[in-house]
């Protein structure tokens, strides 16, 4: 039996209770936040990104996503490992952990072109936002989960607990321990009781960035799958938010979930149990946290595209100073073992790497200081310090070749 109110719906399963959905916020609290973000999207949509930007930060952003999402869910692989998995053909994935990270980027791909159907085809004024059909999140599950070994997930299929068998997921380091509805029965019902609501005027009409962690939330409370809800969670989410017109930040957010994973697990049982207790609003930490979550993204690839920016143009100036011998050879070199070491050394330390003194093999000192007293003049580096402990600066912030 659904019985709907406004925004709530209420909906009495067969065997796991009364479930109920709804956007459980004050959104006149919510706006201030709202109101900055928008105005950090639209800063960040103003800002002419050159082609080499794009691609440098477009391939940063799906290694920040795909490692942040997986890693949350023990994935295995490091940050440098899962970039070389990526990189390379989806066909050289056998071991599961790099099946993992191509299953993922695979998710990715789907809800990129859902997002773009959706663009092409349906938005309207009478339909601004996606519209959630319960399909998108079997072939999404089917395409994280597939060929990857689990005892009883089935890609793109739900969950049939034997009776015997309870799914629990968190922990009581993270708020508790939270037992989803386990029959196939229940959980068929809520998934379509769940799209309907996702899709009905108090919540389809809500802004895109209260509508996707509202969604990300009633999903995981569901827990459908045996394995990869998460994954599915955080690309819907995503997917809500790209279809809305916001890029880059959708999946970025992975890695800000990663990087406050204890708040981020632990508000799910905060607004559960608020739920449970009757309390007003019970979801609104939850929306916030996703909101500020959002803010400090939007700010993050801002400074970051000025970063890449600053980068590039080191680089051309670099080469400009070459071509014209305003700099030699040695100092050239000097520079670019420089930008791909990424950090800050000592006059000592670089003296001491073999790609340095290989530069240096038959020269003197004199010209040795001559070549960094030229860089300096040049402003391709400063000092900071003094001696031979002095450190070596590159004038650009977080320098990543």
């Amino acid at each position: 039996m659904v019985t709907p109110k406004d925004d709530l719906l209420r909906i009495e399963t067969h065997r796991s209770g009364i479930f109920k959905f709804q956007a459980g916020i004050n959104s006149l609290t919510l706006q201030p936040l709202l109101d900055r973000i928008e105005d950090a999207h639209r800063r960040f949509s103003s800002m002419p990104i050159l082609p080499d930007v794009a691609i440098k930060l477009e391939r940063e952003i799906l290694v920040d996503s795909v490692y942040g999402t997986n890693t949350i869910e023990n994935g295995g692989l490091t940050e440098e490992e899962t970039a070389a998995v990526l990189d390379a053909p989806p066909e050289k994935a056998k071991e599961e952990s790099a099946l993992r990270v191509v299953n993922i980027r695979k998710a990715y791909d789907i809800a990129e072109g859902y997002g773009e159907y959706w663009r092409a085809n349906i938005k309207s004024k009478n339909h601004p936002h996606l519209i959630l059909e319960e399909e998108i999140f079997t072939d999404l599950h089917e395409k994280i989960t597939q060929g990857l070994r689990h005892a009883d997930n089935i890609p793109g299929r739900y969950r049939d607990n034997p009776k015997d068998r309870r799914t629990q997921v968190g922990n009581a380091a993270h708020g508790g321990i939270y037992t989803p509805p386990k029959c196939l029965d229940d959980i068929q019902m809520l998934m379509a009781t769940f799209v309907k609501w996702a899709n009905t005027a108090p919540i389809y009409n809500l802004s895109p960035l209260l509508r996707a962690p509202l969604i990300h939330y009633y999903f995981e409370r569901i827990h459908p799958f045996w394995d990869g809800n998460g994954r599915v969670g955080r690309v819907i989410e995503a997917m809500i938010l790209k279809a809305a017109g916001y890029k880059y930040v959708p999946f970025a957010l992975s890695r800000h979930y990663l990087e406050h994973i204890d708040q981020y697990f632990s508000l799910f049982n905060q607004a559960r149990k608020a739920e449970e207790k009757g309390k007003d609003n019970p979801n609104q930490e939850f929306v916030a946290f996703f909101l500020e979550g959002t803010l400090t993204v939007f700010n993050q690839l801002h400074d970051r595209i000025n970063e890449i920016l600053g980068y590039l143009l080191y680089k051309s100036r670099l080469r400009d100073l070459y071509e014209l011998k305003a700099i030699n050879n040695r100092q050239y070199h000097i520079i670019n073992n420089l930008l791909q070491v990424g950090t800050t050394l000592t006059l000592t330390d670089m003296q001491s790497q073999l790609w340095y003194n290989s530069l240096y093999e038959k020269l003197t000192a004199k010209t040795r200081a001559r070549d960094m007293k030229g860089l300096l003049e040049q402003q391709l580096i400063r000092y900071v310090g003094d001696g031979e402990d002095r450190k070596i600066l590159l004038p650009i912030i977080n320098i990543m070749a």
